[in-house]
């Protein structure tokens, strides 16, 4: 038994406990963690240096591919770590710097989801006024407006969970530090402010999720008006992928972080939280930029240009010699 002021580390899930499934959840991770480093910093870099790119909806997931970069960045290094070095441990500070920024990123994330499906609403939907309601400042005021509020909504959550007392061990059913599994360890009632604060945010993202799904039924009826079958299937191709990203994203979170106990297992655990926090961040480059044609011309032009540059360095290069 323990309590919080004499926890220094904690003990997080390994994946396995032979040497070679460990090297092979190692690889595995690594694999997801540079295909969503490559994917992420691809969009970044071409909607970057690409002004034709520089619209609203690019910008929205320009801040959608950093806020993904930053999610996976927070766990996915660290559970890696602890496979090729064979330990669970994570320190204490450790663990309360990933909450933090694991929330925040995931918060962020969610909020700017709803203002993209905000930003396709107007699009199909009021065309003629797309540019007075996101022009450059209001663009920029809400992706600001996202971030502070994931900001926000993870001081609350890392304040009010580590100020719990911990006196049921220092062992975490989950390969980072996710706020179930730490209010598992608490010791006293204390904890039903942090679940009370869930349930708060979840009805946030929830008030959040119901605006998405109206948006969308909208835009889904002035879709099948537009009498070019060209046009609707380039509304489509555009709006189906968020809503899949959307739809998968809440629900394996609420459900990791609202199930009932009576359901929950070690395995069942690991499969949800990597759906919402793994998954989604290597998956996200794959389906705007494999769905988004401009998107492909863009990331295209600028892998030619690239390539041009160096072929002209190396050929003067060998003329100089």
């Amino acid at each position: 038994m323990s309590n919080s002021s004499s926890i220094t580390q904690f003990l997080l899930l390994a994946f396995a406990d032979r040497r070679e499934l460990q090297l092979l959840h190692f690889c595995l991770f690594l694999g997801i963690y540079l295909a969503a480093l490559l994917g992420n910093g691809l969009i970044i870099t071409t909607i970057a240096c690409d002004h034709h790119l520089h619209t609203p909806m690019y910008f929205f997931l320009l801040n959608l591919s950093l806020l993904d970069l930053g999610s996976i960045s927070t766990i996915v290094p660290k559970s890696m770590a602890n496979s090729l070095w064979d330990t669970r441990a994570i320190s204490y500070l450790g663990c309360a710097a990933q909450l933090f920024l694991f929330v925040f990123f995931i918060s962020a994330e969610y909020f700017l989801l709803t203002i993209m499906a905000y930003d396709r609403y107007v699009a199909i939907c009021r065309p003629l006024h797309y540019g007075t309601l996101l022009g450059s400042r209001a663009c920029v005021h809400m992706a600001a407006a996202a971030w502070g509020t994931g900001f926000l909504n993870s001081v609350l959550h890392t304040a009010n969970t580590f100020s719990l007392p911990l006196c049921q061990g220092i062992v975490l059913d989950q390969f980072f530090c996710e706020i179930p599994q730490i209010l598992k360890l608490s010791c006293s009632h204390s904890y039903l402010r942090e679940v009370g604060l869930i349930m708060v945010s979840s009805c946030l993202f929830f008030a959040c999720f119901v605006f998405i799904v109206v948006s969308y039924v909208q835009i889904f009826r002035a879709v099948l008006r537009i009498p070019s079958e060209q046009g609707r299937h380039k509304a489509f191709s555009t709006c189906l992928p968020h809503l899949a990203v959307v739809s998968l994203f809440l629900s394996t979170g609420m459900f990791a972080h609202l199930k009932p106990p009576s359901i929950s297992s070690p395995s069942l655990d690991l499969v949800v939280s990597v759906l919402y926090s793994v998954v989604p961040p290597a998956v996200n480059p794959l389906i705007y930029s494999m769905r988004n044609q401009e998107l492909k011309d863009a990331l295209r032009k600028m892998m030619t240009g690239s390539f041009s540059e160096a072929t002209k360095g190396l050929f003067s290069s060998a003329q100089c010699s």
